[in-house]
């Protein structure tokens, strides 16, 4: 019995990283319908275990005294159960949002938004005791949860980015949470916190804080010499210091007089799914600001697993900072490459194929 209580308390930690990690290797490779199907039972899962306390709440039950041996403590174990489940669902769509999120985050911004569902993702471990109790909390974490799954699953089903789908999920999501609580016994808890989460969304996607999902950064390199070799994109780059272990490239780019500065990307998206996108050119000016220097807009058709390949170059470019944006067409950034422009010879390049 002491083994097994010494065990039993590393079991969360241990369910913990071994859901993030096999989110990871699953939804961090490709993304798939059924993954979808499987989040959405976790959905419903959760909603109907919100219920289920929400009625234990409405009729004023009470937990069952502890036991010393296992058949005293079998009652109070189903009575935790709910609470159990409900702390998994949440953690396993966190888990995954996480995942699906961070993988389409390019540009600070849209880190921010990813590091509050870290931090969810965290504080669920701790939060689990709260679930039964605590339904305002309950109402806005399973509203922002829902919403988040809607703005990426819906898009993802529709095939198209267009901006209406954002708002349509996310009034989908909320309207799920408003009505789990209208259905609840006693509609215990406040909704409030459900229409705040709403309104920061819209607020975050206004600023471009939310991620273009469900669209994919997999590569941006930047050199010359570009060519294209049957169905491969040929780049001449040069390359990162060793001790900058976690660049492909050197962030310092000497190009010659006349030069040609090329920007090769490449963004995943699932089969079905087209949308327009752009590469915008732009360099820092002497007042500190970033201003236009070019731009070249293309389609993109999913299914490629290595991503939609496009590419774009400015001739001659001055020396000083510049930087590449991929976005699409209207506005939302997908990533954001940052360099350094030296007129001279580069020296030592390596190839990259893409």
């Amino acid at each position: 019995m002491r083994r097994w209580a010494g065990i039993r308390r590393f079991l969360p930690v241990v369910a913990f990283f071994a859901g993030v990690v096999g989110d990871a290797l699953t939804l961090g490779v490709r993304v798939r319908s059924l993954d979808f199907w499987r989040l959405g039972a976790l959905l419903a899962l959760a909603a109907f275990l919100i219920v289920l306390l929400a009625r234990r709440e409405h009729r004023g039950a009470l937990p069952p005294p502890e036991g010393a041996g296992w058949r005293e403590r079998l009652p109070r174990l189903a009575w935790d159960a709910p609470y159990l489940g409900l702390q998994f669902c949440v953690g396993g769509l966190y888990s995954a949002l996480f995942i699906l999120y961070s993988k389409s985050s390019g540009h600070f911004a849209a880190w921010l938004v990813t590091g509050l569902l870290a931090f969810l993702l965290v504080a669920n471990e701790f939060w689990g005791r709260a679930y039964g109790g605590r339904f305002t909390l309950i109402w806005g974490l399973f509203a922002f949860c829902a919403m988040l799954l809607m703005n990426f699953a819906l898009p993802f089903a529709a095939g198209s980015l267009d901006p209406r789908w954002f708002y349509l999920s996310t009034a989908l999501g909320l309207a799920l949470a408003h009505g789990l609580r209208l259905a609840s016994p006693g509609r215990p808890g406040r909704i409030l916190p459900a229409w705040v989460a709403a309104g920061a969304l819209i607020l975050a996607w206004s600023l471009g804080m939310i991620a273009p999902v469900p669209l994919v950064k997999r590569h941006v390199i930047v050199g010359q010499d570009f060519e294209r070799r049957g169905g491969e994109y040929v780049l001449r780059v040069e390359p990162a210091p060793g001790w900058q272990f976690w660049r492909d490239w050197a962030s310092v780019v000497n190009v010659p007089e006349q030069g040609r500065l090329y920007g090769v990307s490449a963004v995943f998206a699932p089969r079905g799914v087209s949308a327009a996108l752009e590469h915008r050119w732009e360099r820092r000016d002497q007042t500190g600001h970033w201003r236009p220097a070019g731009a070249a807009r293309f389609e993109v058709t999913g299914g490629r697993e290595q991503g939609f390949r496009a590419y774009s170059y400015v001739v001659a470019p001055q020396a000083g900072e510049w930087r590449l944006i991929v976005a699409t067409q209207d506005g939302r950034t997908i990533s954001t490459t940052e360099l350094q422009v030296n007129r001279g010879v580069p020296e030592g390049t390596e190839v990259r194929r893409l």
